[in-house]
């Protein structure tokens, strides 16, 4: 998937010490909805990445730079 260098949600969730479980409960979201767009299985829209940036105290942009680890 084109979009998997971009999504940098599992990077976030790690430097953050967050689980899936934590971000899930905090958004509102399945477990199962986490867990695809961490593993690039689905991507979030832009107004979730708002969402998911503001949960982790982070800049919406940190999630959209390219990640190295591909």
């Amino acid at each position: 998937m084109a979009d998997e260098r971009y999504n940098r949600i599992r990077v976030a969730m790690a430097e953050h010490e967050r689980s899936n479980k934590w971000l899930a409960e905090k958004l509102g979201k399945s477990g199962t909805t986490v867990s695809r767009w961490i593993t690039n299985k689905s991507q979030p829209s832009i107004e979730q990445l708002y969402e998911i940036a503001k949960a982790l105290n982070v800049d919406v942009r940190e999630l959209l730079e390219p990640s190295h680890e591909q």
